[in-house]
């Protein structure tokens, strides 16, 4: 999950797994794929940093969970 901040400074968390679309018009919009749409603070840029940092933290997980073989 990714922590986002609506126009009126709450946050909230949605899983970037389920973002169809970024709008930057001015406002950030999350087109989401069920329709749903929100419109936050943060900008094109930042959400994609706060996706590929997501993104590295899942895979650092699994990497960490997966035991190596025995040489």
């Amino acid at each position: 999950m990714i922590t986002v901040t609506r126009l009126d400074r709450t946050r909230f968390a949605v899983n970037p797994d389920l973002i169809e679309r970024v709008h930057e018009a001015p406002d950030t919009t999350l087109l989401m794929v069920d329709g749903h749409v929100y419109v936050v603070a943060e900008s094109l840029d930042e959400l994609t940093d706060l996706i590929v940092s997501y993104r590295a933290r899942v895979l650092a997980a699994a990497h960490a969970l997966t035991p190596y073989p025995e040489a």
